[in-house]
């Protein structure tokens, strides 16, 4: 673009220095009027490259607009994304801090076991024979009457339903931990996939809002030299428009020389026939009553030049409309088409008004957008996520999907992005790194991501 620019500007110079080699005056009428019609066609060629011109500048202008749109959105995106870290940073730390406290917790578990453990084996000890091994069927066998059998039965019951309940319930403290400990390192393990999924984004926004503002630099540069050619042009065309009016009055000049040269000569000869017309008749006028002599008037012919006007004919230009298609056809596929090269991924997006007029989504909140502008709700705006979409519909094979059908992916956490499968293994969706998308999943990154998993709504 920059060297057609160049280019484009060099022609213009060489064709105004063309235009001011041009002598002002010439020698004939003639010339003058070859001269007129040659200031004419450059004046004509200076007004279609200014034509050219203003075009090129309204375009660069355009381009400006739409990418300062564009800008806007990817620094909402990236000051909204920066709040999302912020907010895992935090909720890492937290559950960071639950860890540790679980695994004291644990570990205190851990010492009450190995002392219910000792009291335990006291028991039995107490109930066995001094330094035996013997086991509670043994302790019973051994009373020397009936009243001793019962009262070591009942002990041994005793003691033995004291132990069960106190290993059942040390058995079901540690289970409790265990969970409570599995549930806590999965939360992390899936927050800190997140922040790493998060931080990625943004430096895509960071790369993205840096290209924008180098192809902002450019336009910018293109319009300045868009403008000085304009303004170069508009010189050429005052410069020929002088020429043309110096030109006008040379030729009205000679035209008014030639009409006087050809008026004398008219008279000259008016008069020297007359003088002839005089002298053939001396005689009789000198026999003949001295006649006045009525010379012989000599009529002047002028010629008027008509001006000449071309007249052009108007061109009308309808002005553009920029008119947002309205999804009338109930075609989820499409909808969102709209959003295309339009549009900003903001982890949590989209479940304001606010973010669906910035074109501000996540992968979640616009699969439901889409679905609801065909009239299919899929839950309240604010709460809606992969999570809930997933148990929605019905579940079917990969092999039997159509367009239309939930397709989901496994990132930063099992089915943690979602879009709307478009056919041809192709899905549309709020992708991180461009912003709503179709992005092919038969290949590389999805591909690689996607297990299966597809629900029809």
């Amino acid at each position: 673009m920059k060297k057609k620019m160049i280019a484009f500007n060099a022609t213009v110079m060489l064709g105004l220095s063309a235009v001011l080699s041009t002598p002002t005056y010439a020698q004939t009428m003639s010339e003058m009027q070859a001269q007129k019609q040659e200031v004419q066609k450059k004046q004509a060629d200076v007004q279609s490259n200014l034509k050219e011109a203003e075009d090129k500048l309204s375009s660069l202008k355009s381009e400006q607009k739409e990418l300062i749109a564009q800008l806007n959105r990817l620094n909402l995106a990236t000051e909204k994304n920066n709040e999302k870290v912020e907010e895992t940073e935090k909720q890492i730390t937290e559950t960071n801090k639950k860890v540790k406290s679980l695994e004291k917790e644990i570990d205190e578990l851990k010492e009450k076991l190995a002392q219910r453990e000792e009291v335990i084996k006291e028991r039995a000890r107490s109930l066995q024979k001094s330094g035996g091994n013997v086991d509670y069927v043994s302790v019973i066998l051994g009373s020397a009457d009936i009243g001793d059998l019962i009262g070591r039965a009942f002990a041994v019951n005793t003691v033995a339903e004291a132990d069960r309940d106190l290993l059942q319930e040390t058995k079901d403290m540690q289970d409790s931990l265990e969970k409570k400990q599995k549930e806590v390192k999965d939360k992390l393990s899936s927050l800190k996939d997140m922040k790493a999924e998060l931080e990625e984004m943004q430096a895509q926004l960071e790369t993205q809002t840096a290209q924008k503002d180098k192809v902002m630099e450019d336009l910018k540069a293109q319009e300045m030299d868009s403008a000085d050619i304009k303004e170069a042009l508009e010189q050429q065309s005052s410069s020929l428009k002088d020429q043309e009016s110096n030109l006008d009055e040379s030729i009205s000049a000679e035209q008014k020389r030639q009409e006087e040269i050809k008026a004398q000569e008219a008279a000259k000869k008016a008069a020297a026939e007359a003088k002839q017309n005089t002298e053939s008749n001396s005689a009789e006028v000198a026999q003949a009553p001295q006649a006045k002599a009525a010379p012989a008037a000599a009529s002047k012919s002028t010629t008027t030049s008509e001006e000449r006007s071309s007249v052009k004919a108007e061109t009308t230009s309808t002005p553009s409309s920029n008119v947002s298609s309205t999804p009338t056809s109930g075609n989820v596929v499409t909808v969102g088409n709209k959003w295309i090269g339009n549009s900003a991924y903001v982890f949590g997006g989209g479940r304001t008004q606010s973010d669906i007029d910035n074109g501000l989504f996540d992968c979640s909140s616009f699969v439901r957008w889409a679905y609801a502008q065909v009239g299919v709700d899929l839950g309240p705006m604010g709460a809606v996520s992969t999570d809930t979409l997933k148990h929605k519909g019905t579940k079917v094979s990969a092999s039997s999907m159509k367009p239309g059908d939930l397709v989901f992916f496994d990132t930063y956490k099992k089915d943690g992005h979602v879009g709307i499968y478009v056919g041809g293994g192709q899905f549309i969706g709020a992708q991180s790194s461009t912003g709503v998308a179709i992005a092919n999943m038969s290949s590389g990154y999805w591909a690689d991501h996607f297990a299966g998993h597809v629900v029809r709504i």
